[in-house]
């Protein structure tokens, strides 16, 4: 729990709580914590219905994304692991990038020099249905996105942002890691070598990609926006009926 939220926790009858491993050290604070999970937006609900992609042609499909800000890590390090695979690696690779306005001309020139046609943009109206689509995300870990990733149920290669003052996006990640629906990796550690070996494992391991997916959804609120509403009308005084 962040900074913010324990000064004002104290202070309130509930509070929602959107990853079931959220923890504080004050019991009087862990009393009143209700799961809700995260709501998520219609489109999200609707790209929840697709089923996870076949792999015809023998491609995957990758979807590279980094919040709604991007983060360079990824248009430094992804598309040189994607360098270090060999030709035929390569040649089965679907690439959706999210680059940053900056990043987003030398992001396409790398993809360009290896003969891909990959999609870069600094953003997708359309994220939702992007992650639906692919068969493996790598991807920041804000609460929004780990929402998103287990509701829909996609597999995913999570880089927490590594200075946040309260670590929240690791312990985020962690959700998905002990569902065994994610690889987590620390910032430190993202290097285009272990990035290919990733993919490398990932092109030939089908079965646990799809394990993964089905780990990730297991984990999903799809409702939550129900459940917070159940809860804020079950905090609300009765209207005086004298």
């Amino acid at each position: 729990m962040g900074r913010a939220n324990r000064f004002l926790a104290a202070r309130v009858k509930a509070v929602a709580k959107g990853f079931d491993n959220l923890t504080v050290d004050k019991p009087s604070i862990t009393a009143k914590m209700r799961l809700t999970g995260n709501p998520v937006r219609p489109n999200v609900l609707e790209a929840a219905r697709l089923p996870y992609p076949d792999f015809t042609g023998g491609v995957l499909r990758l979807l590279i994304t980094g919040g709604s800000q991007g983060a360079r890590v990824m248009s430094d390090i992804v598309p040189a692991a994607i360098a270090l695979l060999s030709p035929d690696d390569r040649g089965r690779l679907i690439i959706v990038q999210q680059a940053r306005d900056e990043d987003e001309v030398r992001v396409k020139a790398a993809y360009d020099a290896l003969g891909l046609v990959a999609e870069v943009a600094p953003f997708f109206v359309d994220l939702p249905l992007r992650i639906a689509q692919a068969h493996l995300v790598i991807a920041r870990a804000g609460a929004s996105t780990v929402s998103e990733l287990a509701v829909i149920g996609r597999p995913s290669i999570l880089v927490p942002f590594p200075f946040a003052l309260d670590q929240d996006q690791a312990a985020n990640a962690a959700l998905l890691d002990k569902a065994g629906a994610a690889l987590v990796i620390k910032q430190t550690l993202f290097t285009a070598e272990w990035l290919a070996d990733a993919i490398r494992q990932a092109l030939l391991d089908r079965e646990g990609l799809e394990a993964r997916a089905f780990a990730a959804k297991k984990t999903g609120i799809a409702d939550a926006a129900e459940r917070l509403a159940d809860l804020v009308e079950s905090l609300m005084a009765p209207e005086d009926t004298e």
